[in-house]
């Protein structure tokens, strides 16, 4: 790409960026609101208590001891004689399942039954009774148990356990600190909360244990407390103003009011569907209202528009430019840019190809859930890379291959290189470009109302399109365009939440709820611990760094070892700091929701927290770049994955199949190639919008280990050691594989260890099966660290390097 042309398009954006200094909020109301529904009135003068079963509210008249039903004509009786009403304390609904809970023959609450239809009547399931007689008992939901706090007649407090499913026995759980009497009681993900009678709260977070969480705003409205979205909490509380809708961030520990308060006070309330039922009583019976959590969403403003528009038509220009020299080059031009790329660019290049949509909005969300303990993994890149660029990147640069798994069959067996190649681009494919493809478009989805299936269809398809055209070259010019774009969009993102909360601020509520914590020294497998990440370093980047052919390509690409080496020093360098400015974007996003929690949309999961941030705070035209920098995550490491997964299926399976193809038949396969993988990776991407997924970033990690791990062994048998043989390492890779898939199942680590297992496995049960088979027969020369190559390196590309005719 020429310096006209990117000094061009630079000034174009530019431009139009210094236009939004003038430019309004992109949002002038609240992210979302509350809308209020009438629902028919239930005649009754006794005191009732709300239930809700399969998303069906139903009312139970204590005084009238009679049971009722919302249909769509109104409230209906329904047989009711299993309940009985005269050791009937409270009733306890996530809006799907329902808890009796009844005195025992002390008066305190002790039986325990679920509730749920039978054709067509109400039908209790009698489960085990509480461990302990409890006074001011209240229950909560999770996904799969029931949860009772309450105190015995002592006042001591006790918090119980009951799995729905199998529903054996209560367990005991550590109950809050200083006893209390609970008046609401709430899970969500993963934490318990503890609302006290006098306002109290308590959070009990994994890992964490019990502290002391902002005080409720007022008293809990009965039945009232529900989980909500992926890390909210929603309560009708009643104060000096009336009875009002509140959520209460799990992570933040914020209390932010919604929409105006109640007309009358509740008596009784319920989850109903994406917020709460609840009754007060007039002049004719029971009333009821429906409060409905309501996004709002704008449309994305014309400046907006423009500068998108520029960043995706600019990209295509580049994939154009290249269009010439790859069709009318060799092959080695389209795959590698004939090695004329500099060791800068390609630096660069890696760096893109890592860091993904994944790096810009996982990382902030999974930062403004948690800590910085991740960002560990980078740090022992760092010093994993510098061992690569000295030890590993020299032989495989000598090799002049296009594809690294070459290596394996010059090393191994021509089976291994296949199955290996095969594996690799099943995980490309299935466990990366979708996610990556999916994550831009959710979040431009969050920001306005563009439809993310449209979002995924067009990012996809202008990423396809320059990939395609230009090869390699274009992959890396377009990279190293798009780091500049996500970067400034980045730092503008820190700096505003700076200028508009304090430094100071940032500073006290991190320290407070010690968010940039990163050293977790614990032997606990099941944690992202510093131990973990060491393994984890050592395997997936010391040992088994070539596995990666779309950082291998880039490296393969620059014109000598020497250049080679130092564009991995220079991937190494601008790794790091690049981390932290992720992990701070978390940080600042976490202290900056502190601040405005009503800024924050409940019901939008964790991972859209950046975008739910520029949407909704940044002025228009800043909100165009930064959606540009999202695209351009999304692009840099998708067109790297199109061009490296058409590479292989060109070079280790077509040309391997299908000999004595031209160049130009090879050029095209791949041109087709390319086409062929962006369409499936836009498939699985919509596939993913349909999905409920909490964490993107925990996804990407699993399916990295149950795809990744089992093969990448085979380059640490083969450059580590000369015993191994082809036999042992297919071997290794089998049952590594399975291995991996067994501990998944049954979740016995930290999915961050999955990738260091499948390798650890691949390596040893390959090295001890390569025992039971005789050892290499061929020249080992230059394959492994052991046996340096003496002579002229034989080239991959010398069977792929004719011009076409």
């Amino acid at each position: 790409m020429s310096r006209r042309s990117t000094a061009s398009l630079l000034k174009a954006l530019l431009a139009i960026f210094l236009l939004t200094s003038f430019a309004a909020p992109a949002v002038a109301e609240p992210p979302m609101s509350t809308v209020a529904t009438s629902l028919p009135t239930l005649p009754s003068s006794g005191p009732i208590l709300l239930a809700a079963i399969d998303g069906r509210p139903v009312a139970i008249d204590m005084g009238g001891r009679r049971v009722f039903v919302l249909r769509p004509s109104g409230w209906a009786a329904v047989y009711a004689g299993h309940i009985d009403f005269g050791h009937l304390l409270t009733v306890i609904s996530d809006g799907r399942r329902t808890l009796l809970i009844g005195r025992g023959d002390d008066g305190g609450a002790q039986l325990v039954a679920g509730l749920h239809f039978s054709g067509g009547d109400l039908t209790p399931r009698i489960l085990p009774p509480l461990p302990v007689s409890l006074r001011s008992a209240t229950a909560a939901f999770e996904p799969d148990a029931v949860i009772v706090a309450g105190t015995d007649a002592r006042g001591a407090a006790h918090l119980l356990r009951l799995d729905w499913t199998t529903a054996e026995a209560w367990k005991s759980l550590d109950a809050w600190p200083g006893g209390g009497v609970p008046a609401a009681l709430a899970a969500q993900n993963g934490g318990i909360f503890v609302t006290l009678a006098n306002g109290q709260q308590w959070r009990w977070l994994k890992l964490k244990g019990w502290s002391a969480g902002a005080p409720a705003p007022g008293a809990v409205v009965p039945g009232s407390a529900r989980a909500i979205g992926q890390a909210y909490l929603l309560y009708l509380i009643g104060g000096a103003d009336g009875t009002r809708l509140y959520s209460y961030s799990a992570i933040t520990d914020a209390w932010a009011p919604l929409g105006s308060a109640l007309p009358h006070p509740a008596v009784a309330a319920v989850s109903q569907g994406d917020g709460i039922l609840s009754a007060w009583r007039d002049g004719n019976g029971l009333a009821f209202s429906a409060l409905t959590l309501k996004s709002a969403r704008q449309s994305i403003a014309p400046i907006d528009m423009v500068i998108i528009g520029v960043y995706l038509f600019g990209m295509l220009g580049i994939g154009l430019t290249f269009y010439r020299r790859a069709k009318q080059g060799s092959s080695n031009e389209f795959f590698l840019g004939s090695r004329t790329i500099p060791f800068w660019a390609a630096g660069i290049s890696m760096f893109a190809g890592s860091i993904s949509s994944i790096s810009y909005l996982a990382v902030p969300a999974k930062a403004f859930e948690t800590d910085w303990e991740y960002i560990m993994s980078k740090m022992t890149t760092v010093v994993g890379l510098m061992f690569v660029a000295v030890f590993v990147v020299p032989i495989f640069r000598r090799l002049n291959l296009v594809s690294v798994f070459n290596y394996l069959e010059q090393r191994f067996h021509p089976a291994i290189r296949m199955l290996s190649s095969a594996l690799w681009i099943m995980m490309q494919i299935g466990g990366r470009m979708g996610i990556v493809l999916f994550l831009p478009a959710m979040a431009i989805g969050t920001i306005t109302d563009t439809n993310i299936v449209a979002c995924i269809v067009v990012v996809g398809l202008f990423t396809i399109v320059y990939t395609a055209l230009g090869g390699m070259r274009a992959v890396v010019w377009t990279d190293v365009f798009q780091v500049l774009v996500l970067t400034c969009g980045a730092l503008f993102a820190i700096g505003f939440i700076v200028w508009q909360i304090g430094l100071g601020t940032i500073v006290d509520t991190a320290a407070t709820f010690d968010k940039t914590r990163m050293l977790n020294f614990s032997f606990d497998v099941t944690q992202p611990t510093v131990w973990a990440f060491t393994i984890l370093v050592l395997f997936d980047v010391v040992l088994t760094f070539p596995k990666d052919q779309v950082l291998m390509q880039r490296v393969l690409a620059t014109p000598s070892e020497k250049a080679a080496g130092r564009s991995v020093w220079l991937f190494a360098a601008v790794l790091l700091p690049s981390a932290f400015m992720f992990y701070m974007i978390g940080t600042v996003l976490f202290a900056y929701y502190r601040v405005h929690p009503g800024q924050l949309n409940p019901l939008l999961p964790i991972d859209t927290v950046f975008p739910s941030f520029i949407g909704t705070e940044l002025p228009h035209g800043v909100v165009g770049l930064i959606i540009a920098g999202l695209i351009a995550a999304a692009m840099g490491t998708l067109s790297g994955i199109i061009n490296s997964v058409a590479t292989l299926l060109s070079v280790d399976f077509y040309d391997r199949m299908i000999p004595g193809r031209s160049q130009r038949q090879i050029v095209r396969f791949a041109e087709i190639a390319s086409v062929g993988v962006g369409l499936i990776g836009i498939a699985i991407a919509i596939i993913l919008s349909r999905l409920d997924i909490h964490s993107l970033l925990d996804l990407t990690i699993e399916l990295f280990g149950l795809f990744g791990g089992s093969c990448a062994g085979a380059y640490t048998l083969g450059l580590f050691t000369r015993r191994a043989n082809w036999q042992g390492v297919a071997i290794g890779i089998v049952l590594a594989s399975i291995i991996t898939l067994v501990v998944w199942i049954f979740g016995l680590v930290h999915p961050y260890l999955y990738l260091a297992l499948a390798i650890a496995s691949s390596i040893g049960i390959g090295y001890v099966a390569s025992f039971l088979f005789p050892p290499p027969s061929h020249s080992l020369e230059g394959l492994t660290i052991f046996t340096p190559r003496r002579g002229t390196a034989q080239s991959e590309e010398s069977a792929l390097s004719t011009p076409a005719s």
